[in-house]
């Protein structure tokens, strides 16, 4: 199976100021990421940037790298540039590596895509681990799904879902026995067909009240096929302690 790995990397950062060329022991950020994503199956690994410096860096260690706008809301929007400056075939398989986790599986990468491939019903795959701490449940930067049957997914939040009624009525904050809650891990893999009509899709309420660009999609009527896996979301970096954790992780592998 056949499948490109595309890495957004804007350079506008709140918490960390020109995030993607941040140091991680003689790399930058945005690179590390790169040669993750390229011990997968990839065929091809791009970086998607509105900046010529974090494409200067990319080239300088020998992968592509596009321009792009700067005016993309979501890293999705980003990939649908790409996908149509590049001409892809609708059916080409586009996986959304986000540029600031330089410690992403390749395992994983390769099980979204191919999620993806054996899902005809699914605009979209992405995948989940049960989340197993009160701590991770209730904190708004650790994204839930909650899933059908099908394994698709039914919602996303920032909220702690779903609710366990009769375990949370004292109003303490607690992991419930055997809660299904799943810990969304933003690894993204689309049809370059769903790539091109995303950015053409109205935004929701639901995208607009949780800023979490994959519920456009569901609330336009597609379908995400979620890969359960046991496997905890990879460290990102988000803020200055974030870095010097994977800092450290780093020159520890070396």
């Amino acid at each position: 199976m056949s499948f490109i790995a595309v890495i957004p990397a804007r350079a506008a950062s709140t918490r960390l100021p020109g995030k993607p060329l941040l140091d991680i022991c003689g790399k930058p950020m945005v690179v590390r990421t790169a040669e993750q994503a390229a011990r997968s199956g990839a065929s091809r690994v791009i970086v998607a940037t509105d900046d010529s410096a974090i494409q200067a860096a990319v080239a300088s260690q020998g992968f592509e790298a596009i321009l792009t706008r700067s005016d993309h809301a979501t890293g999705t929007d980003r990939l649908a540039e790409v996908a149509q400056k590049m001409g892809w075939a609708d059916d080409t398989i586009v996986v959304n590596v986000q540029g600031d986790e330089p410690l992403i599986d390749p395992a994983q990468i390769d099980a979204v895509a191919a999620l993806l491939a054996q899902a005809a019903d699914a605009a979209i795959a992405t995948c989940a681990s049960p989340i197993q701490s009160a701590e991770a449940l209730f904190n708004p930067n650790a994204v839930k799904v909650v899933c059908n049957a099908r394994q698709r997914a039914l919602y996303f939040s920032r909220a702690p879902i779903p609710w366990a009624r009769d375990a949370l009525a004292d109003g303490q904050k607690r992991l419930a026995p055997n809660l299904p809650a799943l810990h969304h891990i933003g690894l993204y893999a689309y049809r370059t067909g769903f790539l091109k009509v995303f950015p053409t899709l109205p935004t929701g309420a639901l995208e607009s009240v949780e800023s979490l660009e994959q519920l456009r999609a569901l609330e336009n009527g597609y379908s995400i096929a979620v890969l359960a896996t046991a496997e905890q979301p990879a460290l990102g970096i988000d803020t200055a302690d974030d870095l010097a954790r994977v800092r450290s992780i780093f020159a520890n592998r070396l």
